[in-house]
C-alpha cells in the first residue's frame, strides 16, 4: 500500500473515532433509568397497580352505606266522572292532576356473614398481586435491557478485533505485493492475501450490521427514539461471588412470581369465605326523609302535603337454592388446592432453573478464565508469526492460521464473559435483587 493511502487512511480513522467520542455513552445504570421512566409495559403495569389500590376501601367492599336522593314530579290532565255514595254525579273535563315528591334514603348492610370483611381483605390482597406483577414485569424488562446492553458490549469488543485483525490482513497485502514485486514470492501468494483482506472486511460489515441492529433494539427497549446513536461502556464486569444457597434462599423469600402464587392461594381462600357467608343471613338497615305535595281539581282532597323520616330493617336468608351454595363451596375448595398445586409447582421450577443457571454460570467463569489464558498465547504466536511472515520463512497458510486463531480466541473471550454475565443477570432476576 502507497504510503499516500495509508495516510488516508489513517485520517480517516482519526475522524471516525473523534466521532465516537461525540456519540453518547450510555452506561448500563443509565439504560436502566431510561427504561424505568419510559418503557411501555412497566408503565401498564404501574397503571394496573393504580387501579387496585384505588379499589381498596370499605366502600369498594361494601362495608358502607349507600346514600341516594330521588326526586318524582308526576302530571296528568284527564276527563274524569265520578258516582258518589249519595248518587251524585261528577263529572268533568280536563282535570289536572300533579304530585311532587324528592327526598333521601340509605340502606346499609350491617351483617352479611362476614363476606364484606373477606372482600375487604382480597381487595388488599390483590393491590400485593399488583405490587408482585410490576416488581416482575420491572426484573423482566430489566433483566432484557442488561442482556441487550452487554451483548452491544460483546459485539463492540469484536468490532475492535475484527478491526485489529484487517489491519494484520492489510500489513499482508502490502508484504505479499513487495515481496511479489522484487520476485520473491508469486502472483497467487498476493491473490490469497487479497481474497483473506476480503473476507475479513465482509466479517467486518456483518458484524457492523449486528451491531447497529442491537442498538435500535435497545433503542426499542428503552422507548426512545430509535435513531439515537451512542457507545456503551468497553468492558463486561462479572460478579463471580454469587453462592448456590444464598440464591436459593432469596429466590424462596423474594422471587415475585412465586409470592404472586402465595397471594393467589390467600385470595382463593378469601373468596371461599365470602362463598360460605351466603349460608348466614343478611341484615340490613333503612332510612330516609321524604317530602311530598300533591294537587288533584277533583276529589274529596285537593291537595296533600307530608315530610319526614322513615326507617326500618330487614333479613334475608337462603333457605334452598338447589344445592348451588354446597357445590360453590366445593368448587371454591378445588380452586384453593390448585392454588397450593401452583405454588409447589412454581417453587419447582424455579429450584431447577437456579440450580441449572448456577451451573452454567459456573461453567462460563471458567471458560471465562480459560478463555483469556487462550487469547495471550494466541496473540503471542501471531505476533512470532507476523515476524516470521516478514523475512519469509513461513508459508501463507500458516500466518493465515495464526491470524485466525486470534481473531477467533478474541470473540471466545469475549463470547464466554458476556456468557457469564448472562448467568449473572438471570440468577439475580430469579432471586428478586436485580440491581435496579
Amino acid at each position: 500500500m502507497h504510503t499516500k493511502n495509508r495516510i488516508c487512511i489513517l485520517l480517516l480513522w482519526l475522524g471516525g473515532l473523534a466521532f465516537g467520542f461525540a456519540q453518547e455513552v450510555l452506561t448500563v445504570d443509565e439504560a436502566v433509568k431510561i427504561a424505568l421512566e419510559n418503557n411501555y409495559q412497566i408503565k401498564t403495569a404501574r397503571n394496573d397497580l393504580k387501579i387496585d389500590e384505588l379499589g381498596v376501601s370499605p366502600g369498594q367492599a361494601g362495608m358502607l352505606p349507600q346514600l341516594g336522593a330521588n326526586l318524582t314530579d308526576n302530571n296528568s290532565v284527564q276527563s274524569l266522572t265520578q258516582v258518589r255514595n249519595d248518587g251524585t254525579v261528577q263529572d268533568r273535563d280536563n282535570v289536572k292532576n300533579s304530585s311532587f315528591n324528592y327526598g333521601v334514603a340509605l340502606e346499609w348492610t350491617i351483617f352479611d356473614g362476614f363476606s364484606m370483611f373477606a372482600n375487604f381483605e382480597q381487595l388488599k390482597e390483590t393491590q400485593k398481586l399488583g405490587e408482585a406483577e410490576l416488581k416482575q414485569a420491572i426484573l423482566t424488562k430489566v433483566g432484557e435491557i442488561m442482556i441487550t446492553y452487554y451483548d452491544l458490549v460483546q459485539q463492540q469488543q469484536q468490532l475492535s478485533a475484527l478491526d485489529s485483525t484487517l489491519l494484520i490482513s492489510e500489513q499482508r497485502v502490502e508484504l505479499a505485493h513487495n515481496r511479489f514485486t522484487i520476485g520473491k514470492a508469486s502472483k497467487l501468494e498476493v491473490l490469497n492475501a487479497q481474497v483473506d483482506l476480503n473476507t475479513d472486511r465482509t466479517l467486518m460489515q456483518r458484524q457492523q450490521e449486528l451491531y447497529k441492529n442491537t442498538k435500535t433494539q435497545l433503542n426499542e427497549q428503552l422507548a426512545r427514539d430509535l435513531k439515537i446513536d451512542f457507545r456503551v461502556i468497553p468492558e463486561i464486569f462479572v460478579d463471580q461471588k454469587l453462592e448456590l444457597e444464598e440464591l436459593e434462599a432469596k429466590v424462596a423469600e423474594e422471587n415475585p412470581q412465586l409470592q404472586a402464587e402465595k397471594i393467589n392461594k390467600r385470595i382463593s381462600e378469601l373468596e371461599l369465605k365470602q362463598i360460605k357467608a351466603a349460608r348466614y343471613p343478611s341484615v340490613f338497615v333503612t332510612s330516609g326523609y321524604n317530602i311530598a305535595n300533591s294537587k288533584s281539581e277533583l276529589g274529596f282532597a285537593t291537595s296533600s302535603d307530608s315530610k319526614g323520616f322513615s326507617y326500618g330493617f330487614g333479613a334475608t336468608l337462603n333457605l334452598f337454592d338447589g344445592f348451588n351454595q354446597t357445590r360453590n363451596e366445593k368448587k371454591s375448595k378445588v380452586a384453593l388446592q390448585n392454588a397450593e398445586i401452583a405454588i409447589s409447582q412454581q417453587e419447582q421450577e424455579l429450584a431447577s432453573m437456579v440450580n441449572t443457571t448456577y451451573q452454567t454460570y459456573l461453567t462460563n467463569i471458567s471458560l471465562m478464565e480459560l478463555e483469556e489464558k487462550n487469547e495471550a498465547i494466541a496473540k503471542e504466536n501471531l505476533d512470532i508469526t507476523v515476524e516470521k511472515y516478514r523475512i519469509g520463512i513461513i508459508p501463507t497458510i500458516e500466518f493465515r492460521t495464526a491470524q485466525l486463531n486470534y481473531i477467533n480466541a478474541q470473540v471466545r473471550h469475549s463470547n464466554a464473559k458476556f456468557q457469564a454475565k448472562v448467568s449473572e443477570i438471570i440468577l439475580k432476576q430469579l432471586a428478586g435483587n436485580l440491581e435496579i
